[in-house]
């Protein structure tokens, strides 16, 4: 994946989910993004279908 902003740790929201809350990068691999969310459990989200909104820690906007 050509994202640098997609990588383990990177936390996340689905634009689509919103119920499903902050969520955490476990893996990349490819196109393939293993997301674990706090109200939705692991996900394994395309990215080339989903563009995951990448949240800044520093941003305060955690919950």
């Amino acid at each position: 994946m050509s994202d640098p902003t997609m990588v383990p740790g990177a936390l996340v929201r689905h634009p689509a989910q919103p119920d499903w809350g902050l969520g955490q990068i476990q893996s990349a691999i490819g196109h393939r993004v293993t997301v674990n969310f706090e109200h939705a459990g692991k996900v394994l989200i395309n990215a080339a279908v989903v563009s995951l909104e990448v949240v800044d820690p520093d941003d305060g906007d955690l919950h």
